[in-house]
This record gives structure tokens, C-alpha cells and sequence, in this order.
């Protein structure tokens, strides 16, 4: 999405194309096991509206993983 560029409504279909590339096909292709993780916003947001995925912030994943070991 590269910020607030894709949600920009001339450059949604430019936003989807690059994500069509490799990244979105890639979520999809993943393991239903898989951490998606992305720290930018405008990533997760992207993830989450074209696949039916969540993506994580690399901090989200580090509490996670704190938690479940106490």
C-alpha cells in the first residue's frame, strides 16, 4: 500500500497490483499456521482487506511469545 498512497483512491488498483506481485498470493499460499507478520499499518491493513489473513506487528508477535512463557 506504501502508506497512505494506496488508500488514495487513484492509486488503489496501482496498490493492489504491486501486492498481487508477490506478497498478497504469498499470505494466501501460507499455512493457516503461519504468523503474518508486517510492521507497517498500511501493510496489515492491505493483508487483511485482499486475503482473509491478520497480520501482526513484530512487537505484537514479542508479547505473544513473552506471555506464553509464563
Amino acid at each position: 500500500m506504501a502508506g497512505g498512497f494506496g488508500f488514495e483512491k487513484a492509486h488503489y488498483n496501482i496498490s493492489v497490483k504491486v501486492g498481487e506481485t508477490v506478497l498478497l498470493p504469498a499470505v494466501r499460499n501460507a499455512a493457516s499456521d503461519t504468523l503474518i507478520i508486517a510492521d507497517g499499518f498500511s501493510c496489515r491493513e492491505q493483508i487483511s482487506q485482499c486475503t482473509n489473513r491478520k497480520a501482526m506487528h513484530m512487537a505484537e508477535v514479542i508479547q505473544k511469545a513473552i506471555y506464553q512463557n509464563h
